[in-house]
């Protein structure tokens, strides 16, 4: 049986699946600008949507490449005498899979909770101080600025990264040297964060903070 045909049809859905993804990053990008230049909430919403959307695809494309695998799969392991349909194959094994899908799918989207968790940052960096008109600006400013300081250089942050574990940012370089250092010695990197307790930092825990570094070069402008 030649699967060459088959093997190119996948491919070509994996292709999709990275133009999905440049998609979910453009959004991101988008709906950041939106809230850092005041826009109305009802044009962030529907960035909102438009990710929504994408994460919907991607998970269908990802049962539709899952569901072609496991049937070549299995006909590769039954070597039947008769080929069967194996497009009504992988059809049946697709739907099975869609009809199991829930809300719940979303949080195991990378780039979708990623979006999520940076606009979340990004309106509390842009909008969480009007609540607290009451507390001193200066100290409100003085604290986020604390916030701009990498815990290892102690100096403002160019390319900060949080940790997905504990939440705490680090400039970008600073803490992937470290790693590497004690890497080298075989031993773990605890978080460079006072008080902190999380003691295996990896770096494939670190995603960039977006939301904290146009703030950090906002203030920079200033």
């Amino acid at each position: 049986i030649s699967f060459n045909a088959i093997d190119s049809a996948l491919s070509s859905l994996k292709n999709c699946q990275s133009y999905i993804n440049s998609g979910m990053d453009v959004a991101t990008q988008v709906a950041l600008d939106l809230v850092e230049s005041f826009n109305d909430e009802e044009d962030v919403n529907s960035m909102e949507k438009v990710m929504l959307e994408y994460a919907t695809m991607d998970r269908e494309l990802n049962h539709y490449i899952k569901a072609f695998e496991e049937t070549i799969n299995q006909v590769k392991r039954e070597k039947p005498e008769n080929l069967p349909d194996l497009e009504s194959l992988a059809q049946e094994k697709y739907r099975e899979m869609e009809s199991m899908n829930s809300d719940s799918d979303f949080q195991r989207n990378e780039k979708y909770m990623y979006f999520k968790d940076q606009l979340k940052e990004m309106k509390k960096q842009y909008h969480g101080n009007d609540t607290i008109e009451q507390i001193d600006e200066d100290i409100a400013v003085t604290r986020s600025q604390m916030n701009f300081i990498c815990p290892i250089t102690q100096m403002t942050m160019k390319r900060p990264v949080r940790n997905k574990v504990c939440g705490h940012t680090y400039e970008e370089d600073a803490i992937l040297e470290m790693i590497q250092t004690q890497k080298q010695k075989k031993k773990k990197v605890r978080c460079p964060k006072m008080g902190c307790s999380h003691v295996d930092v990896k770096g494939s825990d670190l995603v960039p903070d977006e939301a904290l570094k146009r703030v950090i070069d906002s203030q920079n402008k200033q």
